[in-house]
């Protein structure tokens, strides 16, 4: 049995002991009207990221098989991200003037576009199936959450609860990558690298379909324009300090996890081995069990949302989130320190894994409490903007892998130092976010109104007597 899969038992165990202790600790609610509000957007949101991983694993190989050259391969790769820069913003607006509902539906119809042009050889076709792709990708990483977020506030229930939701969806989205991978593998072995596309494409209407069945519209400012979307999110930006950290800390995150995920494979894949001629050690390049690792970096995501649940128990987001990403920095130094050592680098490859599991749900719980409703989508969106920059540059200059890993260490202290601010300015101001304040209003506005009609009330039985 080799390191990588028993590395994978091991994580496989140490999951399942500790979601049976979040159950003890952190008990279901026994809401059922929330219950089923969360399977409803659990099992839409699940299918949407199905849609998703069932292609990942084959985009490489189809373009290979196509006779695509690499620098051609990298040119589609830098369009996805570029098409996610560019048009990100746009469909953010889009989901908060026509609805949420309706922009998660456009992610269906453009992912399923793009699944149709893999069956062409053509690079123009190709080319065309990216930049749907990467616009695609804007709306899965901003309009489902936002649709969620003003939904859970809508039908009043607990804002602690929305933390739960969250959680849930990295756990699902684990499960359902791991499932995913072994699908598309059968799918590709049976009939071809093109055939996961086409189980995608299905997966993507079965989605359509739950959503128009399930779901209710909501929107943001049906009234704004994109113009009008663009300023106001960058007012916000640039005016709440708190929106502002949080738009730094995704991004500096965001940015080093995607050039982790470009990189794993080559760094995992060094070792170090004596030469019989001069006795020096001599770099080579292995075979590694993809599959097993992919899994095992999946179960150190469960893991992550385990830890989640049990952290809100002990601490604030804001606060232990500080650590969380100080971990994150220290778990990709593994390849620039023990660079060949697989062991090391596979643990500080899980531990980073880990720690993602942890950030989706913690930025989901921030977001909700920080970034307006009414430009939600929008605001999502610019945050995205500097991290498809981060990863086109790492793409195009074709650095050495100690040189990227050492620019993810730097983001993510970055990101330290930019959560530690929000922290601060949370504990100066714990209450102040745009939701706690339109509560505020709202409530002061039905104290007024009951004072008023109970004056209204005294002036008549005054004239009554």
């Amino acid at each position: 049995m080799d390191m990588f899969l028993g590395g994978f038992y091991v994580l496989v165990a140490l999951c399942a002991i500790l979601h049976l202790a979040t159950r003890v600790a952190v008990p279901p609610t026994t809401d059922l009207s929330f219950n089923a509000f969360q399977r409803t957007y659990l099992t839409v949101y699940l299918l949407a990221m199905a849609g998703d991983w069932l292609q990942g694993p084959h985009v490489y190989a189809l373009y290979e098989n196509y006779g695509m050259s690499t620098e051609q391969i990298d040119l589609l790769f830098v369009a996805g991200f570029g098409s996610s820069m560019v048009f990100g913003t746009v469909v953010g607006s889009i989901a908060d003037r026509y609805g949420r509902r309706t922009n998660c539906i456009m992610y269906g119809f453009l992912y399923g576009i793009t699944c149709l042009t893999k069956h062409s050889s053509s690079f123009s076709v190709l080319m065309i199936g990216r930049l749907l792709g990467g616009i695609a990708t804007s709306i899965l990483y901003s309009a489902f959450e936002s649709w969620l977020v003003f939904e859970h506030h809508q039908r009043g229930f607990d804002s602690n609860l929305l933390g739960n939701i969250f959680s849930l969806g990295v756990l699902g989205n684990s499960i359902v990558a791991i499932g995913a991978g072994l699908v598309a593998q059968k799918f590709a072995d049976a009939f071809g690298f093109v055939a996961p596309f086409d189980v995608s494409l299905v997966t993507l209407l079965l989605m359509i379909a739950m959503i128009v069945m399930t779901w209710s519209e909501n929107y943001g400012d049906k009234s704004s324009t994109f113009s009008h979307s663009f300023s106001s999110a960058l007012k916000a930006i640039r005016e709440d300090p708190r929106v502002l950290c949080l738009g730094l800390i995704q991004s500096l995150f965001e940015g080093a996890m995607y050039c982790f995920v470009l990189e794993w494979t080559p760094s995992l894949s060094i070792v170090y081995k004596n030469d019989s001629s001069s006795g020096a050690l001599k770099e080579e390049h292995t075979d590694i069990p993809h599959g097993h690792i992919f899994a095992a970096f999946m179960v150190s995501l469960m893991i992550g949302s385990s830890l989640f649940k049990l952290l809100c128990k002990l601490a604030p987001v804001e606060s232990f989130m500080r650590f969380v990403l100080f971990a994150a920095a220290i778990s990709l130094t593994m390849p620039i320190f023990y660079s060949g050592n697989q062991l090391y680098v596979f643990v500080g490859f899980l531990m980073f894994e880990t720690c993602v599991g942890i950030f989706w749900p913690s930025m989901g719980t921030m977001r909700g409490k920080y970034i307006a409703e009414e430009t939600r989508a929008t605001t999502m969106n610019i945050f995205r903007i500097p991290l498809n920059l981060i990863v086109i540059i790492i793409l195009l200059q074709h650095l050495e892998l100690d040189t990227i890993f050492q620019f993810c260490t730097i983001l993510l202290l970055i990101a330290v130092l930019c959560q530690h601010w929000l922290y601060t300015l949370c504990e100066v101001a714990p209450k102040t976010s745009p939701l706690h304040e339109k509560a505020q209003v709202l409530r002061s506005a039905s104290m007024l109104e009951a004072q008023r009609l109970s004056r209204a009330s005294g002036e008549e039985e005054e004239e009554v007597v």
